[in-house]
């Protein structure tokens, strides 16, 4: 497991922040939403970004190991909109991001190439 880890390291590093970009994509079209098209504009680069950034990490991994990576979105979408947002979370939102690190963990852990 950790030696999946250590061959897929610098996939798994940049697909993460892939996944934080697009994230903070998402957020700047929410914030959008009262006609601010400056938020909208930031937000579709901050997607791309993150598009690109997906495209170029799959040339340091195995796809089995980095598209999973990609669950932490869920992670980084609960803390953005309880940071930014001022979204409340409850208990049963930080079991699941509990059991998604887990699970992402284990997946990218488990590469047998």
């Amino acid at each position: 497991m950790i030696e999946s880890l250590r061959k897929n390291k610098k996939g798994i590093i940049i697909m993460l922040l892939s996944s934080f970009c697009v994230c903070l994509g998402q957020l700047f079209w929410k914030l959008s939403v009262d006609n601010n098209i400056l938020y909208l504009i930031i937000g579709f680069g901050l997607y791309g970004i993150g598009a690109l950034l997906m495209l170029y990490a799959y040339k340091f991994g195995s796809l089995s190991v980095l598209q999973p990576m990609l669950s932490a979105n869920y992670i980084f979408t609960i803390i953005l909109a309880s940071l930014i947002l001022k979204e409340q979370i409850f208990w049963y939102d930080f079991i699941g991001i509990i059991i998604i690190i887990i699970g992402v963990i284990l997946i990218g852990g488990g590469d047998n190439d």
